[in-house]
């Protein structure tokens, strides 16, 4: 162990002094990853204390991961769809049946609050039952109209593309890393993932349920690292990479996945908006934006940082909003009174801080919050609250992705609309509104890939039948519904013909045929058909 990771003398005066969490577990969920290369420490981010040494992959061990992947896949694809929808709903009763040891690992290894955390089990939970009830209709061959009537049999096929790279993040490590597996696996794939290097038990946790769940063991495999080695060699090698990050890291991705010719899914970053309108609930937007705001620190690609608020109704929500705020209780503790918990990193913490007090020093007023908090944690930051947030600052149109929005005032729906749909991201928004039809009418004129009305994110989040996904630069591809298991399938199409070829035959000329054929298609056409 390096200098630096050195254990202290006395854990009763110093947090950092013994590890947060069993070694006999760290070594078991050690064994589950192919790592070769030395090993790294991992840190509690709410206490800075060390969690585990974890072995770190290698190029070549990622290249053997999906070897193995790859010859497992070729008996995996051919278990009965029944049998492998059965491995998802036995994982649903797991996940549920684990879920305080996976939120207290959830919290340990991301420093979120416990009730953050629980949304990512129940996530997970829904994604698998999801899928494991759908799986026939959703993979199973379909039958599609033949060129001719009754002499065509035509229909579509799903081939599973091989072996999956996933590429997952550390802001939600137990539902980001499994539940863009499970439809892979489902559809007959094997997955060789990489979790982020500060959060890798958490994943590790949640594939050995998996495995117990009866999932064949080199079905999903894992690796270790950092993003350039180990997650380029996961690309170089995979059949397809599901990668969720930044839009900077998810360029690279896509244009290496380009180069070799096979498929991506990025869910990348947000500039998120939230629109107030006139004839909002006032106490209920207040509460939303609370949680749409400043669910897991803001370290949620879909959380808002931007309130656009209408006139009528501005003092009032402001008041309501920055009285909330401040009395949002700040913890690194586990137990379910926490509001907000810890950023997971230093860089984190100087992005936020930098972006706060850019904005202070070019005149934006400081609502709520606006400071560090290393009375509570090491990289603690409050809920904060900006005004008179104007283009030149850097928290305008970058990406915070911590505890600080800027609200906004506006006359015009139109105006606000067009404000929300400014800059390059489109991942998610939010509309508020007593009237549910006016507020649709408003979310189909954002350009986001979800949009919640009287929801922050929740809505769109929990219901796995609809698409999941980004705009522009938020982000290609979705998950959860039908698009976010047949992204992970080659559509095939098989036709049978019957009697006649589609040529000429039984002694008609080319010419002959051409006219019987004029006449079908304008008889196909009179009748209804497509």
């Amino acid at each position: 162990m390096s200098e630096q990771t050195s254990i202290p003398a006395d854990p009763e005066l110093d947090p950092t002094a013994s590890y947060a969490t069993d070694q006999s577990v760290i070594r078991r969920l050690s064994g589950l990853l192919r790592a070769t290369a030395g090993t790294r420490t991992s840190y509690a981010p709410a206490t800075g204390q060390p969690i585990a040494d974890l072995p770190v992959s290698s190029e070549d061990d990622v290249t053997a991961a999906v070897r193995a992947a790859r010859r497992t896949q070729q008996t995996w694809r051919r278990v009965p769809l029944a049998e492998r929808a059965a491995i998802l709903l036995r994982y649903h009763d797991l996940v549920l049946d684990h879920r305080h040891e996976l939120v207290d690992l959830i919290i340990r290894e991301s420093g979120k609050a416990r009730k953050q955390a629980f949304e990512e089990l129940a996530h997970v939970a829904l994604t698998a039952r999801y899928y494991g009830r759908k799986a026939f209709e959703l993979l199973e061959p379909q039958r599609k109209l033949g060129i001719f009537p009754v002499l065509t049999r035509a229909e579509t096929r799903f081939v599973p593309k091989g072996v999956v790279g996933i590429i997952s993040p550390w802001n939600y490590p137990l539902t980001m890393a499994i539940s863009d597996g499970l439809p892979a696996i489902l559809a007959g794939n094997t997955v060789v993932h990489k979790p982020d290097s500060q959060t890798p038990l958490t994943a590790l946790r949640g594939i050995e349920l998996l495995y117990e769940a009866g999932l064949p063991r080199e079905a999903w495999l894992a690796v270790n690292g950092d993003g350039p080695t180990v997650g380029g060699a996961l690309i170089q090698n995979a059949d397809y990479i599901c990668f969720t990050g930044s839009t900077k890291t998810g360029r690279l991705v896509a244009k290496q996945a380009g180069e070799r010719l096979i498929g991506c899914s990025l869910e990348l970053g947000g500039k998120n908006p939230m629109l107030v309108l006139r004839d909002a609930d006032i106490n209920r937007a207040a509460e939303g934006a609370i949680r749409a705001c400043f669910a897991n620190a803001g370290q949620l690609c879909v959380s808002m940082e931007r309130l656009y608020v209408a006139d009528q109704v501005y003092d009032a929500f402001v008041t309501a909003f920055v009285d909330r705020v401040k009395k949002l209780r700040l913890s690194a503790g586990t137990g379910w009174d926490v509001d907000m918990g810890s950023l997971i990193s230093k860089a984190q913490l100087e992005t936020v801080t930098r972006h706060v007090e850019d904005a202070r020093a070019q005149g934006a007023t400081v609502l709520a919050g606006g400071k560090p908090r290393p009375d509570i944690g090491p990289l603690f930051y409050e809920p904060t609250v900006l005004s008179g947030v104007t283009p030149a600052m850097e928290c305008f149109d970058n990406e915070t992705f911590g505890p600080v929005v800027s609200i906004y005032r506006f006359s015009d729906e139109a105006e606000a609309i067009q404000r929300a749909n400014e800059g390059e991201y489109g991942l998610n928004a939010s509309v508020w509104t007593r009237d549910g039809r006016r507020g649709r009418a408003v979310a189909a004129q954002l350009m986001a890939g979800t949009v919640n009305v009287n929801e922050g994110y929740g809505a769109t989040f929990g219901s796995i039948d609809t698409p999941m996904g980004g705009m522009r630069s938020s982000g290609l591809g979705r998950r959860q519904g039908v698009e976010g298991i047949r992204r992970y399938v080659e559509p095939q199409a098989i036709a049978t013909q019957r009697l006649i070829p589609v040529a000429a035959s039984h002694g008609l000329s080319d010419e002959k045929f051409a006219e019987l054929m004029t006449g079908a298609l304008r008889i196909l056409k009179k009748i209804g058909r497509p």
